[in-house]
């Protein structure tokens, strides 16, 4: 194999391109995703190209090793990235064979078909990475946690925004939006708690140490997904003057992705919470 894909990495890699482009490739033929979960499977799609290629040319260049000063540990990035590709694009196939896949959609049978290849070497690459043993961020315990609860929230906003966009207008009461709003904050700060872990050199940008950050934003999750949970639920469940659906058996598909997705996320910042007072 020639370029930037060689030995086994480089053809999984190469693997994970492909088939992501392909499932890609045919959605966008179709025409313009309006649903927002089309648009969450064209997003996942776009990372596990994205991914793989850009770590695959960084290593085939040697540009990796200029980030060795604010990136220690490179094959934790790529180990972790894979993992999260592998579970990122395993949901973007579930959730296409579920929206838009039938019998008689030739173009969506085969974008399913390409999504469930492109899982599978996706897993296959995260396996065999993690059993290679890097030992940074991305790849512990905490790191793992950061890593789910972000991918969780995506999803979580993903079904919010799905059940925004086919309800009407009546059917968007202030307590579901501020739900939302919590599930996007919390979302974006762990974003920014990975990056922070990840690049040391930010952390000196802190005043305080980092893990008494993490730990204040712990306790502000806890509460905020606390909240969020239980104003989704008052209000989602609630049907007595308007129904927004015309689809009898999607009627609370949206709402209930919201609300298992929300507390698995609660359980995962309460399990962070109680590693990071265990760790001080």
């Amino acid at each position: 194999m020639c370029g930037p894909f060689k030995g086994c990495q480089g053809v999984l890699r190469l693997l994970e391109v492909l088939f992501s482009a392909l499932a890609l490739a045919v959605v966008v033929f179709r025409g313009r995703m309006l649903s927002p979960w089309g648009v969450w499977c064209e997003f996942v799609w776009v990372l596990c190209v994205a991914v793989p290629l850009a770590a695959a040319v960084m290593e085939a260049r040697l540009w990796h090793v200029l980030l060795a000063a604010c990136l220690p540990d490179w094959a934790d990035l790529t180990c972790g990235l894979t993992a999260l590709c592998a579970a990122a694009v395993a949901s973007a196939t579930a959730v296409f064979a579920a929206v838009f896949v039938c019998l008689s959609c030739v173009d969506s049978i085969l974008c399913f078909i390409f999504s469930l290849v492109a899982t599978l070497v996706f897993l296959f690459d995260s396996v065999r990475g993690r059993a290679a043993g890097p030992s940074g961020y991305l790849c512990s315990l905490r790191g793992s946690l950061r890593t789910a609860e972000a991918f969780v929230a995506s999803v979580v906003l993903t079904a919010a925004a799905d059940h925004f966009v086919n309800g009407n207008w009546a059917f968007r009461p202030a307590g579901m939006i501020c739900s939302a709003v919590a599930f996007a904050v919390c979302l974006v700060v762990t974003v920014v708690v990975e990056v922070l872990n990840l690049l040391k050199l930010l952390q000196s940008l802190l005043s305080f140490g980092l893990d008494v950050v993490e730990r204040v934003f712990n306790v502000v999750a806890v509460l905020l997904h606390l909240l969020a949970v239980i104003l989704w639920v008052v209000f989602g469940y609630k049907r007595k003057k308007y129904d927004p659906y015309i689809c009898e058996k999607c009627r609370y598909a949206d709402v209930n992705t919201v609300t298992i997705g929300a507390a698995v996320n609660l359980v995962l910042y309460i399990i962070d919470l109680a590693l990071s007072f265990r760790s001080h």
